[in-house]
């Protein structure tokens, strides 16, 4: 597993630049995709190769040697992590949590559990890393069965959880290979991880998608309103109906909102000026907080013209689970259906500022023709005074796409300036163009 390197896992300025959001209600990794998320393989393949010519034991949270045939006929998940990567720390926590959950249930607990394949760089981190681990782990010492494990599931990025299901009476045995976005998405609920379950959820939550509306989405029990300015002011959710509407995702804590905050309040206002006297179209944001306190909360929130959800009102995990909010600050925007638009306000805002207005996909798409535009007008390639190397001009699906601009720190889209020798990317207009010596 030492072979995993650590700039295949992430890349430095995503590592910098991407904000954690509060480990308490959602986890941030970086799992990469998988070609295939179920192939089929023989469950005894599974058994075998968790035994290595030294030994057919595993090691449990207290160090004792436990039989890999004591699997058997369980549901097992295959936990790549370590402990020097940060998402693979605070996906840990959350594991622990369903894990614990799963374990609880008498009708679970014989047929689940997990074991750790640890890419750590020492065996005194993997005993202190294993040590907040309630479940079975591959012995540090047993590079070989780590390594197997690694190449024969294709694991290119951690965390990541693979999941193996026994026979079942069938011949051969699903493999799952994106078990950290289920445990995410759905936690307990996932479990057995089957297929059936798999589908019956996906069905229910496209359903809950299909009937979304504002009120199902901001109002809890009894209450149906927001906090205004000035403060007690109270909003009704009702008013904000017909309306486009922005789930702002922020915290004071968080470092890239400091930057991107004052940004978007300017961005609102120009909204607001713009729509003055149209009486059928109106926008208004909403802050979901992820503060760590009461005080926290009300003195950034006096910072915002916009309105919010109660500090540690129950509503804030449910959105933040619902709209997969990996990171802060992020901008969700609903239109005057209550249906989504757009999860990518930030990097709209960021890219168009105003002009994004109303973020609807026709929108989004006239903009990016003319960038498209634009583009045809600027330079191949640019050296720019923030980076040692030349730069070329890329464009979305040729190494474009989504990134994080390494000048101001904030996400983009599309069109971009890239380092083909180390990644670096800008923002067209973040480029500070300098001449160079070609023999240097």
């Amino acid at each position: 597993m030492e072979e995993l390197e650590k700039k295949n896992i992430t890349s430095v300025k995503e590592e910098e630049a991407e904000e954690e959001i509060d480990n308490s209600f959602v986890p941030v990794y970086h799992s990469f995709a998988s070609k295939n998320y179920h192939s089929h393989l023989a469950s005894d393949d599974y058994l075998s190769i968790l035994a290595s010519k030294d030994g057919d034991f595993l090691l449990s949270p207290i160090g004792a040697q436990v039989k890999v045939s004591k699997l058997e006929g369980k549901v097992v998940g295959l936990y790549f992590s370590a402990n020097w990567y940060s998402p693979c720390t605070k996906f840990t926590n959350l594991l622990v949590n369903v894990y614990q959950q799963l374990k609880e249930c008498s009708n679970i607990n014989l047929g689940f559990e997990i074991v750790f394949v640890s890419s750590d760089e020492n065996l005194n981190a993997f005993d202190t890393y294993r040590s907040s681990m309630p479940w079975l782990a591959i012995p540090f010492s047993d590079l070989e069965t780590r390594r197997a494990l690694t190449q024969k599931f294709d694991v290119e990025g951690i965390p990541c959880l693979i999941i193996l299901q026994p026979n079942d009476n069938k011949l051969d045995a699903a493999v799952i290979k994106d078990g950290v976005e289920l445990v995410y998405r759905y936690g307990v609920q996932a479990f057995p991880f089957t297929k059936e379950r798999l589908d019956e959820l996906r069905e229910k939550e496209k359903e809950k998608r299909d009937n979304q509306t504002l009120s199902n989405l901001l109002i809890h029990d009894a209450r149906d309103v927001l906090f205004g300015h000035p403060s007690p002011k109270q909003v009704s959710v009702a008013s904000l109906k017909g309306k486009t509407v922005g789930l702002y995702f922020s915290a004071q804590w968080c470092i890239p909102a400091k930057k991107f905050t004052p940004r978007l309040i300017s961005v609102y206002k120009k909204i607001k000026q713009q729509l003055e006297g149209k009486e059928d179209e109106d926008f208004e944001i909403v802050f979901v907080s992820s503060d760590h306190n009461q005080v926290d909360f009300t003195t950034y929130f006096e910072t915002m013209p916009w309105l919010a959800i109660p500090f540690d009102d129950p509503t804030i995990k449910a959105l933040a689970k619902y709209f997969d909010i990996r990171g802060i600050p992020s901008l969700v925007v609903l239109g005057p259906d209550g249906k989504t638009v757009t999860k990518q306000g930030r990097s709209l805002i960021n890219l168009y500022k105003e002009n994004a207005y109303p973020f609807t996909k026709t929108r989004v798409g006239i903009l990016e023709k003319q960038m498209d535009e634009i583009a045809k007008g600027l330079p191949k390639t640019e050296n720019h005074s923030g980076h040692r190397h030349g730069l070329t001009l890329v464009p979305e699906g040729h190494g474009g796409g989504a990134f994080i601009c390494c000048d101001c720190d904030e996400q983009g889209y599309g069109w971009a300036y890239q380092c083909l020798e180390c990644g670096y990317e800008v923002h067209p207009k973040c480029v500070k163009p300098v001449r160079r010596d070609p023999d240097n």
